[in-house]
Formats: structure tokens, sequence, C-alpha cells
């Protein structure tokens, strides 16, 4: 393998989330070489999920416990490498309880935030620099299976929103997940009026949408935390969404006590990657014009794989519990996981996002 310069930057859960990180974390993640951290970036409280704007030196991490959203300089150093540290942008903005994920405009216009804890979806607007200049909140969801319990009012509030994640699609539209109300929903941009409701797409009473990946033909795959299956999701002629197919992310089902977490494509997008929290596998997926197949589930070499990256054909997964990343071979031929090529010790980590 061709040895290359690549960089990951790894959240953390830190002391205030029962975690053992202290922030963000830099890691070099050349090709052809063991997986090396290049120390602390910068301190911050619980950055649960981050992301990198697409043309500004700037990264995002929305803190979960302690509520809020942080924009941060990248540097460089002489040699023109990334730098150890994260310098802040500007002052930190308030999410809702539990934002546990961020996403950016690709045209750099806007990051979302999502927040389990209270279902808020929050817009912040972005400046040519990067900085976060407004605050904007969706509109709150409502309950589709309401019907399905008489106690439940008319509007569905019984149950909580839990809003997961968001995904930014090509035509400027954005998909929110909701594992609370079992909903995916649709969105336009206003520059004004922010997050503009188009559509929704009801999932399975109690299977809990989580985590969302493209497909290059335009449809999108949906993971479920609870019932751990993967949605396939085809655009329509009226501008929003079907469920197209419908699978176990792996054959026969989950253990007893399973939840998915992340959900990753290859490249090609003939591959899905599912990270499963309990028996602590990673499931390899088919993709074809149908949907997804689940080809086999295989260990995730550590305790709780809360998030997972697909990159040079390797699958790094960062186990939340056992506080390390295990990087994995990719069979070039078949997409499957081959034997661990090493493991790195980082403190709780939560997320990993390549840096460039």
């Amino acid at each position: 393998m061709t040895d290359t310069r690549t960089y990951l930057w790894a959240g953390s859960y830190t002391s205030d989330s029962g975690g053992s990180g202290v922030g963000i974390e830099l890691l070099d993640a050349a090709v052809g070489r063991s997986l090396e951290s290049l120390g602390t970036a910068t301190e911050a409280p619980s950055p649960s999920f981050l992301a990198v704007h697409p043309t500004a030196p700037v990264v995002y991490a929305v803190c979960e416990a302690a509520g809020f959203l942080q924009a941060y300089s990248i540097g460089d150093t002489e040699e023109g490498d990334l730098g150890p540290a994260l310098t802040p942008l500007g002052e930190s903005w308030t999410t809702g309880d539990a934002g546990c994920h961020v996403a950016v405009d690709p045209r750099g216009r806007y990051a979302i935030v999502t927040c389990w804890g209270d279902g808020q979806v929050i817009l912040f607007g972005l400046d040519t620099r990067g900085g976060i200049v407004s605050r904007t909140i969706a509109p709150a969801a409502r309950d589709p299976h309401a019907h399905r319990n008489p106690a439940y009012p008319a509007l569905g509030t019984a149950r909580p929103s839990r809003a997961h994640a968001s995904l930014v699609l090509p035509d400027g539209r954005i998909l929110t997940t909701d594992l609370g109300l079992d909903v995916v929903r649709i969105w336009t941009h206003d520059p004004l009026r922010g997050l503009v409701r188009a559509g929704f797409v009801t999932l399975p009473f109690e299977s809990g949408p989580r985590h969302l990946a493209l497909h290059r033909d335009g449809r999108v795959l949906v993971v479920t935390e609870y019932s751990v299956e993967v949605f396939t999701l085809a655009p329509n002629d009226d501008g929003g969404f079907d469920v197209a197919h419908r699978t176990p992310a792996i054959e026969g089902g989950a253990d007893e006590g399973d939840t998915a977490a992340h959900i990753e494509l290859s490249a090609d997008s003939t591959r899905a990657y599912v990270g499963v929290r309990g028996s602590n596998r990673i499931a390899v997926l088919s993709v074809d014009h149908e949907g997804a197949h689940p080809l086999e589930a295989s260990p995730s070499g550590g305790d709780w794989p809360r998030h997972h990256l697909v990159h040079d054909g390797l699958l790094r997964v960062a186990h939340e519990r056992s506080s390390e990343v295990t990087t994995f071979a990719l069979d070039a031929a078949t997409g499957l996981i081959g034997e661990p090529l090493d493991s790195l010790g980082v403190g709780s980590p939560t997320c990993l996002v390549l840096a460039r």
C-alpha cells in the first residue's frame, strides 16, 4: 500500500459524560502505517460529534452534556501538515438538550445540530470564514404513530422526540432522523426562515431511525437503533422519499440487547457497514438496485462500536467503552472485513472524521 498523509479528528466523551477522553484528538492515519495519535488538539467537554467545513479550515464540535456548538480554526505547521492545536473561532453557541450530531452544508452556508435529549433540530448560519453567526430552531416533530395508543394526545407528544442525525443532500434538501418518533423528516433551507418542512417518511413503530448514508444514485440508507435494521429510502416523483426496501442488518436478526449505531457506505456504494453495540460486531451488507442485503457480521475488535469510518480500503472503528480505535483491512474484491491491523488507545472515542 502507498504511504499517504491522512489525518483524522477523534471526538470523545469526557468526565462530564462518564468518559475518559479529554476533547478532540488528532490522529495520523497514513495508509501503510499503524494509526498514531499526534496528541490532544483541544480540550473540550464531551465533543460527541465533529464535522469539517467543506472549504474553510474549520472543524465544528457539538459538546453533548455541556449543550453547545463550538467552531475551531485548524492550524498548519510550516511543513504544511496539520498542526496539533485547534483554536476556538468565536464564542460557543447553545444547542438543545443532548446535542449529539453536527453536519455541515457542502456549500458551507450552515451547520445543523440534532438533539437527542429534547428533539430539537437547530440550524446555525455560517459566514465566509466558517464562523457561526446565527441560530434558528426548526419546527418540532409530530408523532406519526400517535394513533397506536389512545392515551397519546392529538399531536403525539406523549412519546419524546429524539432527533439524532442529519444528512444534507446534493440538491440542498436535508434529512433528519428522529429515533424517538420513528420518523425521517425532509427539509428545505430558506436563508431567512431556516429549515422549512418539506415532508417526512414514517418508519415502523419503535424501530428508532438513528444514522443515514447517501448512496451515489440518490437513495438514502437509514439504520435503526432499536430494531437493528437497514431501510432503503428511494426518491419519489413528489420530491419526497418512499421506503423501497427493509432488511435486518444481521442475517437472522441481532442478539437480545443489541443496538445499532452508525452506518457507512463504501466509496462505490456497493457495501454498507453497520456498527452493532452489545454483541460488538460490524455488519457488512451488499447494496444493489433493490436495497441492502446482509452478508456477514464480524467482531468489531473492542467494546461498544459507537462510530466507524471507511477510507482507503480500511475500516476504523471507535470503541467508546474499551477506549480504542481498531483498524481493519477491507478485502478489495468482496468488501468483507479482514483481521485487525492495529488498535490505538483513545479515551472514550465517539466519532472519527477525516480531517482532509
